[in-house]
């Protein structure tokens, strides 16, 4: 059996990973929890090293891999893991860099499609002339260089809605920019790069207009391949919360074909090698443009059901193949469905959680739509405000997973299953 560590093993994932078809060659072990490492006031990336190569000198055995399918801090120390394990095989911290510090991202995306990105400028919040200096046009989205979840990334419309999203960045971008730092230090940096650290931000222009779409793949030994396009669906004010995740995309197939050519230039720029990633365009249906949005180190943890419901497994499998020095072979077309979605349950305005579904309604939402997975992210009496890592315009409360043979009823499904589903809230003042 193949030793596989994984940093930040969860039991939803973990039952995703026995559930795959060969997961009798493979012994997972857990590096720190979920828990430990995001439900936290602060990320504790130091305790992570030292903790990883404590666990791994006490190993009794070979250890064959070191994977992760969470964001930050996760993606973004991998490579340090894994020269704490010994193991050399995957990207270097470098070339991760390259594609998680947003600013620095857009630097090499400019360079090899520079006309599919927006203009751009690095923002030093706690300069107190920054209003001043920025040069682009409103509105802009502002976001700090590292986040996840469009956490502290705002739609700037003014000077004054400007100096507002600052003020509110500032007390807040510790949280990310302190650890990210801290990674940053362990890598041979350009001494332009250095100076746009974690506490930095970046301002672009609007591409948000038209679909959205995440490509999902792989660089194994310098071949960047695609395997699925997944189409995200944005709702909320300024269409700034994502809805739902629907496989496969339905997008033109030329236009898939221009995203992946896009995608395997700019993964191949980087240097990024031997591991999974995904990158998101946005295709402009009435000028038939695309643009790219951004880049992640990782698979998609919110695709893996996705991909079992309509190829037949986990693309969990694609992670582990690459960190075991395969080449992927994933299967096409040989789930139990056509489609599959996740849908996100949302409230833009906070409030008291008076009510959520209890262990009946889930059966009955199950009973009626096999193969629907349901997961809760509050109780009765917390605040949503109590989430942790949420965009800035939303709460995400819930998550379902379906799938069904066509689109058409795959939403028809759920909002059926909605009805089914007693949520309440108890906003402040008047109910939205």
């Amino acid at each position: 059996m193949n030793n596989i560590f994984v940093v930040g093993l969860d039991p939803f994932h973990l039952s995703q990973l026995q559930g795959m078809q060969h997961a009798d060659a493979y012994c997972f072990h857990p590096l720190l929890s979920y828990s430990e490492l995001k439900q936290v006031d602060r990320f504790p990336v130091r305790y992570l090293l030292q903790h990883a190569k404590d666990t791994f000198q006490q190993f009794q055995g070979p250890i064959d891999a070191v994977v992760g399918y969470w964001d930050f801090p996760v993606s973004t120390m991998l490579p340090l893991i894994r020269e704490q394990a010994g193991l050399h095989r995957g990207p270097n911290l470098v070339s991760v860099l390259k594609c998680e510090h947003k600013y620095w991202s857009r630097l090499v995306q400019r360079e090899v499609v520079p006309d599919l990105i927006p203009p751009f400028e690095q923002v030093d919040p706690f300069n107190p002339h920054a209003v001043n200096q920025c040069s682009l046009h409103y509105p802009f989205w502002l976001k700090p260089v590292k986040s996840v979840l469009s956490h502290l990334g705002f739609l700037v419309r003014s000077p004054e809605d400007f100096s507002h999203c600052l003020e509110y960045t500032r007390g807040h971008i510790g949280r990310y920019a302190e650890p990210f730092n801290f990674i940053m230090g362990h890598a041979e940096l350009p001494a332009a790069i250095k100076k746009i650290d974690g506490y930095h931000c970046i301002a672009e222009g609007l591409i948000s207009q038209g679909r959205q779409c995440t490509l999902e793949g792989y660089s194994y030994n310098g071949n960047v391949e695609i395997y699925g396009i997944v189409d995200s669906l944005r709702e909320g004010a300024c269409l700034s919360s994502f809805s739902s995740y629907i496989y496969p995309s339905d997008l033109p197939g030329q236009v898939q074909q221009r995203m992946v050519d896009a995608a395997q230039k700019v993964i191949t720029h980087t240097g990024y090698d031997n591991a999974p990633f995904n990158i998101e365009f946005y295709w402009n249906q009435e000028d038939d443009t695309i643009h790219l949005l951004e880049i992640n180190t990782r698979i998609s943890k919110s695709h893996c059901p996705l991909f079992k419901m309509v190829d037949g497994e986990y693309h969990h499998q694609v992670m582990l193949d690459l960190a075991l020095g395969r080449a992927p072979d994933f299967p096409k077309g040989l789930g139990k469905f056509q489609t599959g979605a996740k849908f996100m349950l949302r409230c833009f305005h906070d409030g008291r959680v008076a009510a959520v579904p209890e262990k009946d309604d889930l059966e009955q939402v199950y009973n009626k739509y096999p193969g629907t997975e349901i997961l809760l992210h509050i109780h009765p009496g917390m605040r949503l405000s109590e989430l942790r890592d949420q965009d800035s315009y939303s709460y995400e409360t819930a998550v379902l997973f379906m799938g069904a043979d066509n689109r058409q009823n795959l939403l028809m499904h759920y909002a059926d299953a909605l009805k089914m589903l007693p949520f309440r809230i108890d906003y402040d003042g008047e109910i939205p």
